[in-house]
């Protein structure tokens, strides 16, 4: 009996020796799986920072449950607390494994999501789903591996999430119309839109509820996905990201317009290429479309690379414009009006009509 109490004891400080030696190995692991991760958040490539994490998230809880399950088999523990004990640990085990997982392929489809949209793209919408339908399968067999039978539970899940659906119809109607919007490219993260309704900005963030814009203004606008659908949506972005500037201006009916016309070319060929925004290969058009009171009215079509670079090159246009009219003597636009007096029916006491008009 002595001999069984020491072997007891024996198996006891082992396995205690066992777990110790675990939780060295599992803290050594934390703090080189840290420092890789550094090491990989110093390269370009996106792919190694995932992986460094992956091995971050399973080392240290992968070398504890380790640790525990040989732990228990040094104990000699009986047949059936022996079972209880991989049951609990295997689940464990999942779940560790699952929230990993959920974790790495949530980033891998945030990282494709910004590789296809550029810097500005912050779409959580395919990553939240990409989460819960890996938690959801990793529940699952978590749940099957400690002996619970998941066909009742599908089944019921069925029944229920025909439920949940009727009381959360605004939700998923908005979580449909979130991934229609990014499966019809009709926006993306940094496109600028302009809503009917008015709602106007940046496009920041598209969740499963709503869509979060930036305006011009640095404010944060939230818009239920399911607007989208039932409005009148115009995207500067699309089809292409450069867009036409019109600048408006006039001129003296007394200048020569072909004059004009040369000196408006040459400043905007001048701010294109001086100006951020501008496009420099663009051709400046000049378009004059209308007669004033005093005046001739014109259009000048310039090209922006980004909807908000649009301001400085018409600021920076019409100083500039403003400045060549001076330096050439063009004298500006005032607003006048010409009065011509007939002096010999004004003598004969005989109001002109144009006078009557005054």
């Amino acid at each position: 009996m002595g001999d069984l109490g020491d072997l007891s004891w024996a198996r006891v400080i082992v396995a205690a020796a066992v777990m110790a030696a675990a939780l060295v190995i599992a803290v050594l692991l934390r703090l080189a799986t840290g420092r890789l991760t550094r090491r990989a958040g110093d390269t370009r490539w996106a792919w190694d920072d995932l992986a460094a994490r992956l091995i971050r998230d399973l080392a240290m809880p992968l070398a504890v449950l380790l640790g525990l399950w040989t732990a228990a088999k040094v104990l000699e523990l009986p047949r059936g607390t022996l079972d209880v004990t991989a049951r609990v640990l295997t689940a464990v085990t999942i779940l560790v494994v699952s929230l990993a997982l959920a974790r790495l392929i949530a980033a891998s489809v945030s990282s494709i999501a910004l590789a296809r949209q550029g810097v500005a793209a912050n779409v959580t919408i395919f990553a939240n789903i990409t989460r819960v339908i890996v938690l959801g399968i990793g529940l699952l067999v978590m749940l099957q591996s400690i002996g619970v039978s998941i066909t009742p539970l599908l089944g019921a899940l069925g029944v229920g999430g025909l439920a949940v659906a009727l009381a959360l119809q605004d939700t998923l109607a908005n979580l449909f119309a979130g991934v229609h919007v990014l499966a019809s490219k009709t926006i993306e993260p940094g496109d600028y839109i302009k809503l009917s309704t008015g709602q106007e900005g940046y496009v920041v963030d598209i969740n499963w509820r709503n869509t979060s814009i930036r305006t011009l203004s640095d404010n944060i606008e939230v818009i239920p996905n399911q607007r989208f659908s039932d409005t009148i949506l115009t995207n500067y972005h699309r089809p292409a990201q450069d867009m036409s500037v019109l600048v408006y201006a006039k001129v003296h009916y007394e200048v020569d317009l072909d004059e004009v016309e040369e000196l408006l070319v040459q400043v905007g060929h001048d701010v294109m290429k001086d100006v951020q925004g501008g496009v420099a290969d663009s051709n400046v058009l000049v378009r004059f479309d209308d007669f004033n009171d005093a005046t001739v009215g014109f259009h000048v079509i310039l090209r922006s690379s980004e909807f908000g670079d649009q301001f400085a090159i018409k600021h920076e246009f019409l100083k500039r414009l403003h400045k060549v009219l001076r330096e050439r003597g063009i004298a500006p636009p005032y607003w006048q009006h010409r009065v011509v007096v007939d002096e010999p029916a004004r003598a004969n006491g005989v109001p002109r009509k144009d006078e009557l008009a005054l």
